[in-house]
């Protein structure tokens, strides 16, 4: 234990070299979208995920485990500890995401809750009439004027949203188009669901339903 603390304290109180980002990989310092580590030696240190996600060059925003799942939310806590400290590097998406409440949780009505996280409600799935005939409410499906529909509550009516193109299930499956397009988008500042960017940005979380694999429990 004695060891890790001098390990620890010593990528603390060590400086960056002025001409590369220290972790060996002859980078030059220029920004790169996975983690980078500044002090190879506390790399034993580390998660086993967390050291994947660094050999690997996979950034926190393309987590390889399922978002919301504990492995997840424990790779996010872990890296935003050594962030802080100043062991590690982030892009600018990552940094973004570490300073978010992601991987915290709270109490919210007597029910645990994690913060941060997009969550499919379930309750909000409901019928409603429009034009006459029942419809479930907030369920994209496929058809209508564009490649996908859905009906929304908008005030006291009932709104048909129609968005997307048939080019949206090729992106889904590609991390760099879905990337991507959520930068293209603004895919984090879609907050009204009457709209139709409001659905296209969300579309990962209806993957299944419309035959586009499975959910992803995230924006693109």
């Amino acid at each position: 234990m004695e060891r890790v603390k001098q390990l620890i304290e010593q990528a603390l109180t060590t400086p960056s070299k002025s001409n590369g980002c220290g972790c060996g990989c002859g980078c030059g310092g220029a920004k790169v979208k996975s983690p980078i580590l500044k002090e190879g030696k506390v790399k034993d240190l580390l998660s086993e995920g967390l050291n994947y996600h660094i050999d690997n060059k996979i950034s926190l925003f393309e987590c390889e485990y399922r978002i919301g799942s504990e492995a997840h939310l424990s790779l996010i806590r872990e890296s935003r500890k050594l962030y802080s400290r100043g062991i590690i590097e982030v892009s600018d998406v990552d940094k973004a995401l570490l300073e978010t409440d992601l991987g915290h949780f709270i109490e919210f009505e007597g029910e645990v809750v994690p913060l941060d996280l997009p969550m499919l409600n379930e309750a909000e799935l409901e019928e409603a009439d429009y034009q006459g005939k029942d419809v479930e409410l907030n369920k994209p499906k496929r058809g209508g004027s564009k490649a996908y529909y859905v009906y929304v509550k908008d005030g006291d009516k009932v709104k048909k949203v129609s968005f997307g193109s048939g080019g949206l299930k090729a992106k889904i499956n590609n991390k760099e188009a879905r990337n991507n397009f959520a930068s293209r988008h603004n895919c984090k500042d879609k907050k009204d669901r009457t709209t139709p960017g409001y659905w296209s940005c969300n579309l990962p979380k209806y993957a299944k339903a419309l035959g586009m694999g499975a959910n992803m429990n995230t924006y693109w």
